[in-house]
Parts: C-alpha cells; sequence; structure tokens
C-alpha cells in the first residue's frame, strides 16, 4: 500500500486522541511543569507519530516483500552499460589523440 494522505490522516489522528499523548499527558521531563512540560508532550507527541509510522512500515514490508526495490540484475546490466560507454569513448578520444595530425586535411 503506498503512502497516502488517509493513511498519514489515520497515523496522525490515532497518535493525536491516543490517551498517551495530548496536552493532557503528565509532564515526564525536567521540572515537571511549566513550559517543559509542554514541550515534552509535544515531543513524545513526535515520538509516538514516528513509532506508528516506523511500526506501519515494518508491518507492510513484512506482509508485501517485495516492494518493486532494484534487483541485482538490473544494477549489473546498468554498471556494464556504462562502462562499455566509457570504454568506447576513451576509445575513440585516444585514436583522435593518436592521429590528430593526419586528420587535419580530411
Amino acid at each position: 500500500m503506498k503512502h497516502t494522505a488517509a493513511r498519514t490522516y489515520r497515523a496522525v489522528h490515532w497518535a493525536t486522541t491516543h490517551p498517551d499523548s495530548g496536552q493532557y499527558t503528565a509532564p515526564r521531563g525536567p521540572g515537571r511543569g511549566g513550559r517543559g512540560a509542554r514541550a515534552w508532550t509535544r515531543a513524545n507527541g513526535a515520538v509516538l507519530r514516528l513509532t506508528t509510522r516506523v511500526q506501519e512500515g515494518f508491518q507492510e514490508a513484512a506482509r508485501r516483500p517485495d516492494r518493486g526495490d532494484i534487483s541485482t540484475t538490473t544494477v549489473i546490466i546498468w554498471v556494464a552499460a556504462v562502462t562499455g560507454a566509457v570504454l568506447i569513448a576513451g576509445t575513440i578520444a585516444v585514436v583522435i589523440a593518436k592521429y590528430n595530425g593526419k586528420l587535419n586535411g580530411l
């Protein structure tokens, strides 16, 4: 399943309505109150959303192991094609450099 707006909405909605997140979470950081508590609450919510997203990714990978990743064969073919093109260009450059004086009259 591709990453869609609905999937993002579900992850964010769950994270923001979860009892362990939001503005009513008890402060867990230093000071136990004030502006630091709000920062810790927001950080906890962000970590929760990130954790949810990573868990969904792992579930997706377990459900569908072939996600369209590039295969080893494709990489080998591309490397061979690029290497061949560089060798041909190099050979042409060497031939032109070697016979440059003789090719002036053409």
